[in-house]
């Protein structure tokens, strides 16, 4: 009975874990996102522009023609700024492969509209509705002071409408993935205007979402000071009907934008703006009738715009700055930005997911192993001591619990045979048994249900930070962040074929298969289930639990292999001494 317990409750445990993970809302959306019956509502009570509804901002079809264009060139990012609309739509990181090959193309995370995968940026001015102040929209020509944007040299684009009013983009960047556009509009007419003015992130294509809430990927923002995230397919949904406009909140400052897995594109309003916050989605109206559902052609569109017009007297010069981030969810540089861009909780675009009060303290224990050995294998298994260490006072009191369960088996198989058939007296005859040796079956569960937990926050860590991407192990481990590229099922390579091509079920490598010896290692050092179901059972478990991991992240197993080694090490120690000591009491009261 008791190795039957202590299996169910691991097993219900780790469900619990995985389904609060998975099937809970993500924080702080669903309390917020509007009914589309309530989003139309609250949109209304905005005055209307040239846009219909405030908040949603038509894409414009850029118009064909030879395309102008200024470079961009950091540090960490290299690209180009189209002057055709002042739009930010070419960008690839120096620092980031798409694989681990060293010849593999570049990370692109902004692509012009003409491209298979349009990502880009823009921030403008909107008119006030009666279309009489004439804006610059994606094919106004800007007018540029230099032939490059370097982080030592910001340019400045101009535009002139023809009725008095010269628009100016200041943009600059630092070393790394932040932009700053300061935005200015000078009146040098004789009537006052009034203009909004906006920001906006879009994506021209639907990306193939991987692997829904393990980690999001999709609209995302924080937004009077709550994480909002959304779906692909909610923006879809919910759009239609209400303008395009799937979701709509008022905020003072906050950030939004489009993530990825590792990549993240968010626009940044001054944090003292009052501001309206739209995620939104245009289908294209060119798509044929009756598309699949997840199939459909459009834009997604994550952006803002101020709550109220902004008055320009005659010869008035009025302006706002937003800053744009496009590259690598790099959690310390996140932070620094969030501290001197004042961006509320900008570390939150990496997932940590709800149990980010452990994940993010285990992540910053992990990098700091990293940073002290080079190398996140060794962080782990340095990690995996330190985790030891931490529970050894309750493994090995569970360790001494199994030892004396495993010394009282004959004791319980004899219990058995007497009461085959009166199951409640052989379970009070079992228990009585548990009281006068002193063993409580239910004290080697603790330690392991304690630490389900930290194994989920190791995972999280593991699957969703960039900094763990492509870091490399030794030998053929070159990607931590990826499965074991070796497979038993084609002998290692000497076959050339690829069984995941059926099945990615069918992936086995070295490591899965070391974490299986590990397991079942582990396993022998236990007391043996006097159940013949539960001892099938449970010779199962290292084979299946290997078909499990063999899938996931190689860090993940070789942490896992390394705690069941370690595990087995520290339970067969601790055992000897109890056996030990049992033998050297026994001895004493015989001699008594």
């Amino acid at each position: 009975m008791d190795n039957k317990r202590l299996f169910l409750a691991t097993l219900l445990s780790v469900l619990i874990v995985f389904a609060f993970e998975y099937l809970m809302p993500r924080p702080n959306t669903q309390q917020t996102v509007n009914k589309p019956e309530q989003t139309s509502q609250r949109i209304q009570e905005k005055p209307t522009s040239d846009l219909g509804q405030v908040g949603h901002i038509p894409q414009v079809k850029q118009e064909s023609g030879p395309e102008m264009r200024i470079p961009i060139d950091a540090d960490a990012v290299k690209g180009s700024i189209n002057l055709r609309g002042a739009i930010l739509d070419d960008l690839v990181l120096k620092n980031f492969r798409e694989t681990v090959k060293p010849d593999s193309p570049l990370v692109r995370v902004l692509e012009p509209i003409k491209n298979a995968h349009p990502n880009f940026v823009e921030g403008g001015w909107l008119n006030t509705g009666d279309g009489s102040v004439k804006t610059p929209d994606q094919n106004s020509i800007w007018k540029a002071n230099g032939d490059k944007i370097t982080p030592d040299h910001p340019i400045t684009l101009t535009w002139d409408n023809g009725q008095g009013l010269v628009f100016e983009k200041v943009i600059s960047i630092d070393k790394n993935f932040m932009f700053t556009m300061e935005q200015r509009v000078k009146n040098n007419s004789t009537q006052p205007v009034s203009l909004y003015f906006y920001g906006r992130v879009s994506r021209a294509y639907t990306p193939v979402e991987m692997h829904g809430y393990l980690v999001h990927e999709g609209p995302i923002g924080v937004i009077d000071q709550r994480l909002e995230q959304n779906s692909y397919k909610t923006l879809r949904q919910d759009a239609k009907g209400q303008d395009h406009v799937a979701w709509s909140k008022a905020s003072k400052g906050g950030w939004a934008g489009i993530t990825d897995k590792y990549w993240l594109t968010a626009i940044i309003p001054q944090q003292d703006k009052d501001i309206t916050v739209t995620y939104g989605f245009e289908a294209d109206a060119n798509q044929p009738v009756g598309i699949k559902p997840g199939e459909e052609k459009g834009v997604y569109q994550v952006g803002f715009s101020s709550q109220k017009p902004i008055s320009i007297g005659p010869g008035e010069t009025v302006g706002t700055v937003a800053n744009i981030f496009s590259g690598a969810k790099e959690v310390h540089l996140l932070e620094r930005y969030e501290k001197s861009y004042h961006i509320p909780d900008f570390w939150k675009a990496v997932d940590f997911g709800w149990f980010a009060i452990l994940t993010h303290p285990i992540f910053y224990i992990l990098d700091s192993l990293n940073t002290f050995w080079g190398n996140f294998g060794l962080a782990l298994m340095s990690f995996t001591l330190i985790v030891k260490a931490i529970f050894y006072p309750l493994a090995s009191k569970q360790f001494h619990s199994m030892g004396k369960m495993k010394a009282l088996q004959p004791k319980m198989q004899a219990v058995r045979e007497r009461y085959k058939d009166d199951q409640m007296a052989m379970n009070q005859q079992i228990m009585a048994l548990y009281k006068k040796e002193g063993v409580n079956p239910a004290s080697g569960c603790l330690p392991m249900l304690i630490q389900i937990p930290i194994f989920w926050c190791l995972y999280k860590v593991l699957y969703v930070t960039i900094e763990m991407r492509h870091a490399p192990f030794f030998g053929w481990i070159q990607d931590l962040s990826a499965p074991d590229p070796t497979n038993l099922l084609n002998l290692f390579g000497l076959i050339p074929w690829d069984p995941t091509i059926i099945s990615p079920m069918l992936q086995l490598g070295i490591w899965p298969l070391i974490f299986g010896l590990t397991m079942y290692l582990q396993q022998r050092l236990n007391p043996t289930p006097l159940d013949p179901m539960q001892q099938r059972m449970f010779q199962l478990m290292p084979i299946i639990f290997t078909v499990v991991l063999a899938g996931q992240p190689a860090g993940l197993v070789i942490y896992y292999s390394w705690n069941n080694l370690l595990t087995a090490i520290q339970q067969s120690i601790i055992q000897k001494h109890a056996a030990i000591k049992e033998k050297a009491k026994l001895k004493k009261e015989g001699k008594g």
